[in-house]
This record gives C-alpha cells, structure tokens and sequence, in this order.
C-alpha cells in the first residue's frame, strides 16, 4: 500500500480527504496540519514560501509516496520546483473541470483571503490550456470565522443558504474551498443542481499523477 502525505492549513479538511479515499485501499493517508500558517497570510507574514517549502521536505523526509496539498494558499506559496515525489495540488483537478465548463461560472469562496491565488492560478491554467472562462467570484461574508472555530454545522448551514440564494439557473456554480464541500454535496442532493468541487475528480487526478 502506498503512502499519500495530506498537507492541511486545517483539522477540519482531513474528514473531507478520508471520505474521498473510503473506498479505495490503495493508499494509506497520512495527515500533516499546520494552522499556524493561515494566520499568517492573513497578516501578511513576508517569507512565508520558505516555511511551505521547508513542511513539504519535511513530509518527503517522512517516506511518503505522494503528497496532497489541500490548502490554496499552501499552494500558491509553493514555487514550482523538481520534487522527488508527485506534488497534487488540489485545486488542478478542479481546475480542469472548470475550464471544461462553457457556460457562464459563479465561483464562490468563503474565504477572502484564498481567492486572489486561486483565481490567478486559474487563470493561468486556463491561459495555458487556451480556455475562455466566463467567471463571476462571490465570497459569502463573515462564514469562514465559524469554520475555524469549529461550527460546522453553523457553517455547512450558511454555505447552503448562500448557494440557494445565487442559484438563479442562468450561472454554473461551483465551490473553491475543500470545507464547502459537504455543504455542496448536501445542495446537489437535495435540489438535483450540479455543484463542481474539489473532490469531483480528485481520485481519476491522482491516478494519472502517480501512475
């Protein structure tokens, strides 16, 4: 069995990656959580490249087989580098999905301070691919506070509020954060609408990563 490093900014994203992997025994996953580095960006820390490359080496010392980095700022303060190991990066397979998209996209964060590295990183992507994106961001106001708290619940409630609130038919809508998951998949079942996240196609992304 295979070992697969899981790089968090938080405890609460480690349920999300289990339930991903609950059927698959391939890999054995082990979690790495740094929150630490979260309130550093919020600061605006200066440096703060070294400390991600620095955890990253840390987990290959570890003998892992393959890395995940579930957190967006995480990833967009790793510089691209050559890596012993494969490096996924969570957001590409959603990446991809998106760009798969040709119909107007409302991309909705929870967390201010991830969408400036994301959309910039999607827009590369989709630069790189020669995509066109029809892209509108909405960020739902004061919800992140309560996931870092641990109200998940409280904070699954206002994800669902909001997404029904911007659903109006016209806009394929979509959730860029890992924690707005759960919140995600419990719309899409009650309501029949798609919603594209993360975990859609992670599995397939890591197959072809590794293979």
């Amino acid at each position: 069995m295979k070992k697969l490093g899981c790089l968090h900014a938080h405890y609460s994203n480690i349920d999300y990656i289990a339930q991903a992997f609950r059927n698959d025994a391939r890999w054995e996953l082990v979690h790495f959580v740094e929150p630490g580095l979260m309130q550093q960006v919020a600061k605006g820390v200066a440096g703060l490249e070294i400390k991600v490359k620095e955890q990253v080496e840390w987990m290959v010392k570890c003998g892992v087989d393959a890395i995940l980095i579930t957190c967006t700022n995480y990833i967009a303060l790793l510089n691209e580098e050559q890596w012993p190991i494969p490096i996924i990066k969570i957001d590409e397979p959603y990446f991809k999905e998106i760009c798969q998209v040709t119909e107007p996209q409302t991309i909705v964060f929870t967390n201010p301070a991830t969408v400036e590295g994301t959309m910039k990183r999607l827009r590369d992507y989709a630069q790189q691919y020669e995509k066109y994106l029809d892209i509108e961001v909405r960020v739902i106001e004061d919800a992140f506070p309560l996931i870092m708290q641990g109200k998940k619940e409280c904070y699954h409630k206002v994800v669902k509020q909001a997404l029904s609130e911007m659903e109006d038919g016209h806009r394929i809508l979509s959730v860029a954060q890992l924690s707005m998951v759960n919140a995600a998949q419990e719309f899409q079942q009650q309501t029949g609408i798609t919603i594209h996240h993360q975990l859609r196609s992670l599995l397939s992304f890591i197959d072809e990563a590794t293979s």
